[in-house]
């Protein structure tokens, strides 16, 4: 049976899914990646130095100024879902439970619709100040080059788990991933902890669950799925779909 095929039958035999996606998830949305060769490490120098908790508490003026520009949050509003996206949702409409669990902070699998998203890394879409705890949507944070709490004028934060914090929902994702009939890691290079442990927790907690990833490029922990799948996401989801209908 082919690749396609097989995610397809084990995806329509599933009842409770859990999908863990990266940045390779967002780039056919045209947002760039982070490792990639256009991808934020190629074109910023010391990045995880000027996007640290470290750097925001000495000195959030800067911090802002550099965060802004690295993640163009003048456009982050106008990204759209692209076809991985849709699928998740589609997959909702077929009557399946999805839990996404994302290190991607655009907001886009909840613009799709999918109503399970367990953001791992936060979101741009909002910032809170860190002394009274208001919270700022995009447009407020792109209205002000440093933007300040109205209250008390604190420098806000971005709601986004910098270099150097902890990530506030991990055990969660953990549980879902562990408590679902299949697990599939889209658009993931998993060099990132420790969100790149959820694959062996599954192994090791719920050896029952099939274990699958798409992903253009190999990564170091291939071997620990029963299947991998190299290509893009937006055709491979496709042709998934295609499949599902089909039979």
């Amino acid at each position: 049976m082919d690749k396609i095929r097989q995610l397809a039958q084990w995806i329509k035999e599933a009842n409770t899914i859990a999908v863990l996606t990266g940045a390779g998830m967002s780039t056919e949305s045209g947002i760039p990646d982070f490792r990639s060769e256009n991808g934020l490490y190629a074109q910023e120098d010391h990045v995880e130095y000027y996007l640290s908790e470290h750097y925001y508490k000495k000195d959030p003026a800067d911090f802002w100024r550099r965060f802004k520009r690295m993640f163009s949050l003048k456009m982050m509003g106008g990204f759209a879902p692209n076809d991985g996206h849709r699928f998740l949702r589609w997959l909702e409409e077929m009557g399946k439970t999805v839990t996404i669990l994302t290190q991607n902070i655009d907001g886009l699998h909840t613009k799709a619709g999918s109503t399970n998203v367990i953001e791992l890394h936060g979101t741009l879409q909002t910032a809170t100040c860190p002394s009274c705890g208001n919270k700022y949507d995009l447009s407020f944070i792109n209205r002000h080059e440093v933007p300040r709490c109205e209250k008390c004028q604190t420098i806000v934060k971005p709601d986004v788990v910098l270099f150097g914090g902890l990530v506030p929902r991990m055990e969660e994702a953990f549980a879902a991933a562990a408590a679902s009939d299949l697990l599939l890691a889209m658009g993931t290079s998993l060099e990132v902890a420790p969100v790149n442990q959820i694959p062996f927790y599954v192994a090791a907690e719920s050896p029952a669950t099939r274990k699958v990833l798409i992903n253009k490029t190999a990564t170091r922990m291939d071997g620990m799925f029963d299947l991998v799948i190299y290509g893009g996401i937006g055709k491979t989801v496709a042709s998934v779909r295609k499949q599902i209908q089909a039979e």
